[in-house]
């Protein structure tokens, strides 16, 4: 099988990783600078070159779009689509997840639970819109933020008052959620791979910080999952028509709650943290599906 990865630094770990489990498993792979791809569009042809070269005769591309190149790279990766290519997960899923607003409205849709969340444009509105949410404490994120960025925890109304202000100021678009004080810092990435949550670990934020993303000093942790978890994040996954997804969940008193589902996650922090090789996980899925 002729795999591409599309990946801005074939050296990252993740991009590694696949790279390694493709080629044990005797596949040939490529990495291609998403941005680098150019295509061409017509009624009776979908070209797509590389470094001056024709890109053709692939049988997968996966995947690994930075959420800064959304807009590009989900591009390329539809222009794959066209010319008959199988990705594990599709430009429009890839889109959805980028979209926190659009994935908790398709989660909630799908009957999965989740922190409550509020979203308003109108600054006339803000009091009414915090009264629908609750009192603080309040978690307020950028719709497109990763890794924990524009995350901000509000414990007071003034608080969550001026926060909104400033990301208003901005123009940014962004949630309102409730905090859930129960999870303690913590929650779950559970790793899904088709019809199976290959790896999970728990991740605990560093003191100090509500955020228990890797990406700001967070650590992780091996955690053994409840049946509910397991389903939850299986559904969550499935909702969004990910084939590969890490899915967020927090421990909370009334179950287990769908933080965010992320098309492009990481394997560097969970394959050292469970010992479980995700990249050969994802590279079995892929020979599944392609048959």
């Amino acid at each position: 099988m002729k795999i591409a990865i599309l990946s801005r630094n074939a050296r990252l770990y993740s991009t590694t990783r696949l790279v390694a489990a493709a080629r044990a498993r005797g596949h040939r792979v490529r990495v291609l600078d998403p941005l680098r791809c150019y295509m061409r569009i017509a009624r009776d042809r979908f070209g797509l070159h590389y470094g001056g070269r024709e890109l053709k005769n692939f049988d997968c591309v996966i995947p690994r779009i930075g959420a800064s190149i959304t807009f590009y790279g989900t591009a390329v990766l539809r222009q794959f689509e066209m010319m008959g290519v199988h990705t594990p997960n599709s430009s429009e899923a890839v889109l959805r997840a980028r979209d926190k607003l659009r994935s908790l409205q398709i989660l909630a849709k799908c009957g999965l639970d989740m922190p409550a969340t509020v979203f308003g444009d109108n600054p006339d509105d803000t009091r009414d819109l915090l009264d629908m949410l609750g009192p603080p404490p309040h978690v307020i994120k950028l719709n497109e933020g990763a890794q924990g960025q524009g995350v901000v925890l509000a414990e007071k109304p003034a608080a969550s008052q001026s926060v909104i202000e400033a990301f208003r100021g901005l123009y940014a678009n962004f949630l309102v959620q409730e905090f859930i004080r129960e999870a303690n810092g913590r929650d779950v990435r559970c790793f899904v791979v088709g019809d199976e949550v290959v790896a999970a670990m728990q991740r605990e934020a560093s003191p100090g910080d509500f955020r228990s993303n890797l990406h700001r000093g967070g650590t992780g942790s091996k955690v053994k999952l409840t049946e509910r978890e397991r389903q939850t994040a299986l559904r969550a996954a499935h909702a969004m028509e990910l084939g590969i997804a890490g899915v967020d969940l927090l421990r909370s008193e009334r179950g287990p709650l769908v933080l965010e589902v992320n098309a492009s996650p990481g394997l560097e922090g969970i394959e050292e943290v469970t010992g479980v090789d995700v990249a050969a996980a994802v590279v079995r899925h892929i020979e599944d599906a392609t048959g």
